[in-house]
Order: C-alpha cells, then sequence, then structure tokens
C-alpha cells in the first residue's frame, strides 16, 4: 500500500481529506510502479543467465525476455541495445563491488586485515554467482562500451590504493613501496585468479578459493609489511 500523507482537508467522504477514488488511485499507481521495478530488476539478472548459458553475442533480446519471463518489447523499453544491457549489468556490479571495499576501508582495522577482507569478498564472487562472474571476464571485459568507463574502472585502483596507503600512514606497511603500483598488482592478482576460475584454467574447488585468498595476501600483506623491508646497502 502506498503510504498517503494526510493534506489537512477533511471531506465528508473518508474523513483523512481525499476522496476514496484518489486513494485507490495512488495506491494503483504505486502498486503498478513497483511491478515496473521489479521487473525492470529482473531483466539484468536475466541477461546474466543468457549471457553464461549462451555467450553475449549468440544470444538474442529473445532469449532475455524469455529468461526474465517477459514480453520482448519490454526489454528494448528499458534498454536500447544488448550493448546498454551489458553495461549497465557492469555498472551496477561494479558500483556494488565499490561500495563494499569502501565499507571495509571505513573499518578501524588494521591495513593487513583490510587487505585480506577485501580479497576474500572479490574471490568469493566466483562461488556466490559464478555465472556474473563467468559474465564480467568473457563479454564485458571485452566490450568497447565497458572499455570507455575508464572512470569508473580507476576508482577501483584508487580504493585499493589508499587500503595500502593507510597501511604505510599507520606504520604497518612499508613506504619504499609504490602504493599505486602495489595496488595495480593487488588488483591484477585478484582480475587473473578469477579469469582462471571463468575459463577453467584454475581449480575452483573449495579448499582452492581458500588458498588462492591466502596466496593474495601474503603476497601483497606479506609483501608489504614492514619486517620485509629490505635491508640498506
Amino acid at each position: 500500500m502506498a503510504r498517503l500523507e494526510w493534506d489537512g482537508r477533511r471531506t465528508k467522504s473518508d474523513g483523512f481529506g481525499r476522496e476514496p477514488a484518489t486513494l485507490l488511485h495512488s495506491t494503483a499507481v504505486t502498486e503498478g510502479s513497483k511491478v515496473q521495478a521489479e521487473r525492470r530488476r529482473q531483466i539484468p539478472h536475466a541477461a546474466v543467465r543468457a549471457f553464461a548459458r549462451k555467450g553475449y553475442h549468440a544470444c538474442r533480446v529473445s532469449d532475455i525476455a524469455k529468461e526474465a519471463g517477459v514480453a520482448y518489447g519490454l526489454v528494448y523499453h528499458y534498454y536500447r541495445s544488448k550493448e546498454t544491457l551489458l553495461e549497465a549489468i557492469f555498472k551496477e556490479t561494479w558500483g556494488a563491488m565499490l561500495e563494499t571495499i569502501r565499507s571495509v576501508e571505513q573499518l578501524d582495522e588494521p591495513a593487513r586485515e583490510q587487505v585480506r577482507k577485501v580479497t576474500e569478498i572479490v574471490l568469493r564472487t566466483w562461488k556466490r554467482d559464478p555465472e556474473l562472474v563467468r559474465v564480467l571476464v568473457r563479454e564485458v571485459t571485452r566490450s568497447s562500451q565497458v572499455q570507455e568507463e575508464t572512470d569508473e574502472i580507476d576508482l577501483a585502483y584508487q580504493a585499493l590504493q589508499r587500503i595500502v596507503e593507510q597501511g604505510q600512514r599507520t606504520g604497518e606497511f612499508r613506504s619504499d613501496l609504490d602504493a599505486r603500483l602495489t595496488a595495480t598488482i593487488w588488483y591484477g592478482a585478484l582480475e587473473e585468479i578469477l579469469t582462471g576460475w571463468a575459463f577453467g584454467q584454475l581449480p575452483d574447488h573449495e579448499d582452492d578459493v581458500t588458498r588462492a585468498e591466502y596466496a593474495v595476501v601474503e603476497i601483497v600483506a606479506g609483501g608489504l609489511a614492514q619486517d620485509r623491508a629490505a635491508a640498506p646497502a
């Protein structure tokens, strides 16, 4: 039901300042909006399943509509093309990932623990939603439209860089290593592991995922640790 605010004009019809027909219309509009919003949310999720199963280029809009359980024309009502839909999937996923990383940044925890949490969150995406990872790795990274979103992509590097810099400021991480370059190495490790799983080039059982997380944390956070700093010449 829609939340209707009393406008202060009392009438004999319902005693709350609005005619019954107005109340019904407002509720109907709100319920209709909810249905539309739900259908719009279904389409990208359905597209991920269809893209993962058939491949982006072989997948038709009709395949996506069938997967979502909506009319063919409704997909085009919200998205101009498959390319637009793929871009929307990227932006939604990327935005959620950035928000999660920022939430880790806000925690009052050692930088090493932040490295561990971000690494775990990113790599565990494979277990939570392998179809999404396959689409991101196989299709999104090859899309010319998505590749133009350099500002969005750079935000991920910046987020990882801030975690490294925080550890350097607190003295937990050595300061003789470039933070941006270190963040790039960290990002590259995560991306390559997900790519290996998506293409079946790396084993992805539960213990394999755990080992991958451990390896990345040890290489990144362990390599940055102050006690690993090179002795002066």
